[in-house]
């Protein structure tokens, strides 16, 4: 004897649960295809802020050696010194940021360089302060994360990472 079944042509609400599950996971994976360059913008945005900052204080070295003087009040530092420092900072930390070398550290150093910077300009707008909490979040979300993987820190990882089992010998 045999059995008839019904075939509806309607779907059922289980397969339209799978299907709107499937197109949540391949949007997400499409959406992390893209973190490394989104990761890589990020570094970008930030350390050319940074970088364009040192330059100008690199083009009139009398005037940030005065501003460092009569506007900027960095603390423990003589304005001289100060004025170095910064400056090779916003030159030297942008460049190692946007390389991806050394990346978390770098990130961790320009944030605290952004706070004493926002801190040492008693003159700042509330623009200029809102300006500097978005770099410095924007460090963070770079300290925390990664760099991503098109960075120099995830190449000499890959080029120089032991595998597990050679690790535990």
């Amino acid at each position: 004897m045999a059995t008839a079944t019904t075939v509806s042509s309607a779907p059922t609400e289980s397969s339209l649960t799978n299907r709107a599950a499937h197109a949540c996971a391949t949007i997400a994976n499409l959406i992390d295809g893209l973190q490394p360059l989104f990761a890589l913008a990020l570094r970008i945005y930030v350390g050319r802020v940074f970088f364009m900052s040192g330059l100008i204080k690199l083009s009139s070295w009398s005037s940030t050696v005065a501003l460092f003087a009569n506007e900027y009040h960095v603390p423990v530092l003589p304005p001289y010194l100060a004025a170095i420092m910064g400056t090779a900072a916003e030159i030297g930390l942008p460049v190692l940021l946007v390389l991806g070398l050394g990346t978390r550290f770098t990130a961790f150093a320009m944030f605290v360089f952004n706070i004493v910077a926002a801190a040492s300009y008693p003159d700042l707008s509330p623009a200029g302060l809102k300006d500097h909490m978005l770099w410095g979040a924007l460090l963070m979300v770079t300290f925390f994360y990664g760099p991503g993987k098109i960075a120099l820190d995830q190449w000499l990882r890959q080029r120089f990472a032991q595998p597990p089992d050679v690790a535990r010998r």
